[in-house]
């Protein structure tokens, strides 16, 4: 899987829109990229210099980001369903991909007349809003099913479902009124959010995704045997020496910390977090040691592979429209075959 990731993110290096696909080969591209890891010379022409900006500054980092997202959501997913013991359980269903979608899009309108010295904090204030509001939001999920010092699993995925819902449903109504108030910039700022995008992720965001994708691997990554012992229930995991509620603490934190970050970059993408943790147990077993790193492989896998689809053969449309019309047939299958099964 780590190698058909690389390759899918060489494939959405090379290639892109019409325009500018013919230019880019494998040896320009390694050329161009060698240049800033390596410092090796670029040749000075016109055309390198177009094609460092295509390589490096858009196509290398939205590669980059796209991996960074998809895994981040796919390890948020395995994590939630097996804390939950609910294969529905997702970063969109607890309710914090939709909080940081409105925190993004609450700032982006906020600060959209800002300019000049203001440009800088204004590219950074969105992510920053996300993120704090999809922290909020599970801070509002955890208080409502927190409850004589516990934490009912079942009660906090009811609880992200109509927290999620409410959240969704003042984006929509924003939406509406700037459609009515005849503001095409707004409505398209909400409608990047509502369906995800990485159209104009650059290295900045990279950076921002690095250190949350990194901790949230180490603090998931080696709570695998703890994974494997609540997804069997939480009476047989306390019996065998695991701390239950400081253990769901530490994944929904985790979970949505990972969750928030990628949503401030991305928006909402639908399906990535619930469908991708189905095929990586099927492929590799139910065991945490393995089915996490080949989610978050995956995940990485079919993000990327989406975004590239979206520019060659859907003229740039949202990546989370493909996902979802990708993964809502994928899901109802797994789910009409393990239903068969019983």
């Amino acid at each position: 899987m780590g190698i058909a990731l690389l390759l899918v993110m060489v494939l959405s290096i090379l290639t892109g829109d019409s325009e500018v696909a013919r230019v880019v080969t494998l040896p320009k591209a390694l050329t161009v990229i060698s240049h800033h890891l390596l410092r090796s010379p670029l040749p000075d022409s016109d055309k390198f210099r177009q094609l460092d900006a295509i390589v490096w500054e858009q196509r290398v980092p939205r590669a980059i980001c796209g991996a960074l997202v998809g895994m981040m959501l796919a390890m948020a997913g395995v994590a939630y369903q097996s804390l939950l013991r609910n294969p529905l359980a997702d970063p969109y269903m607890v309710g914090v991909s939709a909080g940081s979608a409105l925190g993004s899009v609450l700032v982006s309108l906020a600060i959209s007349s800002l300019v000049g010295a203001a440009a800088a904090v204004a590219a950074i204030a969105p992510t920053i809003g996300a993120f704090v509001c999809g922290l909020l939001t599970m801070v509002a999920v955890y208080a409502l099913s927190h409850r004589s010092g516990r934490l009912s699993t079942q009660t906090f995925l009811l609880a992200g479902i109509v927290i999620g819902t409410l959240l969704w449903s003042v984006m929509q109504l924003i939406l509406a009124l700037a459609v009515r108030s005849h503001d095409p910039g707004r409505a398209d700022t909400i409608l990047a959010q509502q369906l995800g995008s990485i159209q104009f992720v650059g290295w900045r965001d990279a950076v921002l995704l690095l250190p949350f994708a990194v901790a949230g691997m180490i603090v998931l990554g080696t709570a695998w045997r703890e994974l494997n012992l609540v997804a069997l229930g939480e009476e047989s995991a306390a019996h065998l020496g695991v701390d239950t509620e400081a253990f769901k603490r530490r994944v929904i934190v985790a979970g949505s910390l990972v969750t928030a970050a990628a949503v401030s970059v991305s928006g909402i993408i639908a399906f990535v977090g619930m469908v991708v943790p189905h095929i990586g147990r099927r492929i590799v077993g139910p065991d945490h040691r393995v089915v996490l790193p080949a989610a978050m492989l995956l995940g990485g896998f079919v993000l990327v592979l989406s975004d590239w689809a979206s520019r060659v053969f859907f003229n740039g449309i949202e990546i989370g429209v493909i996902t979802a019309l990708v993964g809502g047939p994928v899901f109802c299958y797994l789910l009409r075959k393990r239903l068969t099964s019983q």
